[in-house]
């Protein structure tokens, strides 16, 4: 028997962080995303009774967001049945329904705008949508047995499969943007009808393979990760977004078939993302030229893009590989992300959102250019409640709607503790309890009646803890042989350093408390220069750990040092040695920023 996640639908939040963050999404934010895309013309854009001349005229990647959207809200009517949220998606469903083509087509830009062109612009999403709205079809199907989208969707499968697959008449091979890809794995297994796994492996295995996408303005291959097949892919490149739902649908193409090769591939791409183009907070992708991948260490921390999908995605692709290997190391950056980079893409109040995620506000920057009007380039930042291009919010819908996915996992009658929360579950029989108050301590009760062994990950951040009985370690796990076990991390402040090839970071440090990653805040720090201070390793020890705050998760009180100008400021470059004064350095956790008006933020500081 091979392992299996637990997913939220049997999985139960009752208490802590992800459970609060759980609560929200489903209180506030499907609530306010579906407004500003009602206001938006999102919504209505599936009408297809747009005019030229009206004001929001439909655009080529509407429907993803409203997709994603469906599905979020799926997953909550799935737990919380919801007859003002089933109308709405019902009422999608009836234009989807109404404009579909008598073939299966679905895209309310092309129906509207340029039906004679559809299947002929790789970049213009279609396939990227078509995936999307798969994906909330069997979404809303698995949480209210309505199979009327399924079927619809189904019926565009049907069509993509003849016109791709079969017939090879569409002006592209394989998708601009992926994502339909695990969409058809998706679906697959919905269905049992192998037809949609043939689809899925073959956009998967033709892409980077056939003369039919070549042409690319620059040449530039890797941002569409379509310089390799994929069975030679080795390093992650292009796109972030993009790379990591393509990688993520190797490892479903690896689960599903036992495809050595592909499985290779995706352990050394995971490994190049992990050990040398993640931050701190598990955010990816750190240009905005592309969204993308650069080389190796290239992680400057201010003009850092970390676009909240791409750690979405990441924590797609990292779920996919935990399945695979077993490995403690994988539910690491899942948890990095959940309680840092992607969450941070959130607002505290659950109603506005950043699509990027910078490690640090410094406002001079941001203003400094007095010649022109210009100035440089650097993310937002304030959350906005809607963007342009408003693919994140949605997201972060169906990832926090279902974020009881990633808690555990059952091999058999061997239980996965991956992440800590106070839940209850069940798989094969066995009922699944955790007791635990984590992050703020690090004590975590487990009972699985009926389980032979619990396996509790070992928090990468972890440098020592106690359990309540006889365990061995295997794959970054304490393995318990029964059905019950304690374990106590130590859950100190702790001062990590930068890797020194992060030449941005060179001689910095940065403060975490367990899974959180801290930084400081002006508003808190007498709107200090914070470059003018220092930290030394030492100082964690007596870092004091205050009660939670606006974010729900304690804050830190620490030493630090101010270096101050010498030569009483008078010059820039003074021969003598400045003084250090001792400064009390408020911080709190790193998600939890620019909640609070504009202001000056850091992560990373300097080393004393």
């Amino acid at each position: 028997m091979s392992i299996k996640q637990i997913g939220f639908a049997d999985t139960e939040l009752t208490g802590g962080f992800l459970s609060h963050i759980e609560k929200l999404n489903k209180d506030v934010t499907i609530g306010a995303v579906y407004d500003r895309f009602n206001e938006t013309g999102r919504v209505k854009a599936f009408s297809c009774t747009w005019k030229e001349g009206e004001p929001n005229r439909p655009h080529i990647f509407w429907d993803s967001d409203v997709a994603k959207w469906i599905e979020g809200a799926s997953y909550v009517l799935a737990k919380h049945p919801d007859e003002d949220l089933t109308a709405k998606i019902e009422s999608v469903i009836d234009d989807i329904e109404k404009n579909q083509w008598d073939d299966g087509y679905v895209n309310s830009y092309y129906t509207t705008i340029e039906p004679q062109n559809r299947f002929t612009v790789r970049g213009n999403h279609e396939l990227y949508c078509c995936g999307h709205l798969i994906e909330a079809a069997v979404a809303y199907y698995e949480a209210t047995g309505r199979d009327r989208f399924l079927k619809i969707m189904m019926k565009y499968a049907d069509l993509v499969d003849r016109i791709f697959r079969v017939e090879k008449s569409a002006a592209f091979q394989t998708p601009g943007h992926e994502e339909i890809e695990i969409a058809l794995f998706r679906l697959y297994r919905c269905t049992k009808l192998e037809k949609y796994l043939t689809l899925a492996k073959f956009f998967v295995d033709m892409r980077g393979s056939n003369e039919l996408d070549k042409p690319i303005a620059g040449g530039i291959y890797g941002l569409y990760q379509q310089d390799v097949p994929p069975r030679e892919a080795r390093e992650a490149v292009g796109h972030s977004v993009r790379a990591c739902y393509f990688y993520a649908s190797m490892a479903d193409y690896a689960l599903e078939t036992g495809d050595e090769e592909i499985a290779e591939s995706c352990r050394q791409i995971w490994n190049d993302i992990a050990t040398s183009k993640m931050y701190i907070s598990g955010g990816i992708g750190s240009t905005c030229y592309g969204e993308a991948f650069t080389v190796p260490y290239d992680l400057p921390p201010e003009s850092a893009y970390t676009e909240t999908c791409a750690g979405i995605a990441l924590i797609y692709f990292s779920q996919r590989m935990f399945l695979l290997e077993k490995d403690a190391k994988y539910a690491d950056v899942i948890e990095r992300l959940l309680y840092n980079g992607v969450i941070s893409g959130l607002s505290i109040s659950g109603d506005c959102f950043f699509y990027e995620n910078p490690l640090e506000i410094n406002l001079r920057n941001h203003y400094k250019i007095k010649a022109t009007s210009n100035q440089i380039r650097l993310p937002i930042t304030q959350r906005v409640k809607v963007f342009g291009c408003s693919c994140c919010p949605p997201n972060l819908n169906r990832l926090l709607a279902s974020v009881g996915d990633y808690l555990y996992a059952a091999d058999g009658d061997e239980i996965y503790v991956n992440q800590f929360a106070k839940s209850s579950a069940k798989a094969n029989g066995i009922e699944i309890r955790t007791e635990t108050d984590y992050p703020f301590s690090g004590r975590v009760s487990i009972s699985a009646p009926g389980a032979s062994k619990i396996h509790v990950r070992i928090p990468g951040w972890c440098t020592g803890f106690t359990a309540s009985g006889q365990y061995t370690v295997e794959n970054g796990y304490a393995v318990f042989f029964s059905d019950s076990a304690t374990v106590d991390f130590d859950i100190p402040v702790s001062i990590v350093s930068s890797d020194s090839r992060v030449w941005d970071n060179s001689g910095k440090v940065a403060v975490i408390r367990g899974p959180v990653v801290y930084c400081a805040e002006g508003a808190d720090n007498n709107a200090v220069d914070f470059h003018m201070l220092s930290l030394s390793p030492a100082s964690a020890k007596d870092a004091a750990v205050l009660q939670a705050g606006p974010s729900g998760l304690p804050e830190i009180e620490i030493d630090a040092c101010m270096k101050l100008p010498a030569n009483g400021g008078k010059l820039y470059y003074p021969a003598e040695r400045s003084e250090y004064a001792p400064f009390k350095l408020h911080m709190i956790p790193y998600y939890s920023f620019a909640n609070r008006g504009e202001d000056d933020m850091l992560v990373w500081f300097n080393e004393r």
